[in-house]
């Protein structure tokens, strides 16, 4: 079984990418399959910013196709969204824009799992809430959520559960519903 784990955004220290390879990490201990874990960076898909009038000059990336194949090929999904102003960032909005032209069915109803921290105690609840509803209009099968408020005071690191054992508990339980999907 293969999951493909990416943060959507393309800050290379991103805590959303930290606590994306964690749970991944925690996917993998929970499976009794065997599964590969494959972490995928946005920043190797950068396109110019989206306009209709660029797609009819230039025809579409071949990075967004590429992005779509790596979709393709997986199991399940684990996406990290950073919170910009209260919304995705410019680097996964202009990925999933190109994406989403080439088939609306950008997620091919894979099985995913969403997540979403912030220094602040919000954890990012508003893009994360985003997501969830945008999903089905582009044939996510959202097998479950997790936002973690207050990262630096709750997460210890990769091998390390999260502090608050509310929060920890909540995070197995969702894993547990991805495990079981695929």
């Amino acid at each position: 079984m293969r999951v493909l784990v990416f943060a959507a955004t393309n800050h290379r220290q991103s805590i959303n990418l930290q606590l994306a390879k964690y749970v991944a990490q925690r996917v993998k201990n929970t499976s009794q399959q065997m599964i590969e874990v494959e972490l995928l960076d946005l920043n190797d898909y950068e396109m110019p910013i989206y306009s209709q009038d660029r797609e009819e000059a230039s025809g579409m990336p071949q990075l967004a196709h590429d992005f779509r194949a790596k979709i393709s090929e997986t199991d399940a999904i684990i996406i990290g969204f950073a919170e910009h102003n209260g919304t995705y960032s410019a680097a996964y909005k202009n990925v999933f824009d190109w994406t989403s032209r080439i088939d609306r069915s950008v997620y091919q109803n894979k099985p995913a799992l969403l997540l979403a921290t912030s220094p602040g105690p919000s954890g990012a609840s508003t893009v994360l809430s985003q997501a969830i509803t945008s999903a089905p209009y582009f044939d996510m099968n959202v097998a479950g959520s997790f936002s973690l408020p207050s990262y630096f005071d709750n997460f210890q690191g990769a091998g390390e559960p999260i502090k608050d054992a509310v929060l920890e508990q909540q995070l197995l339980d969702v894993i547990d519903t991805l495990v079981a999907k695929i």
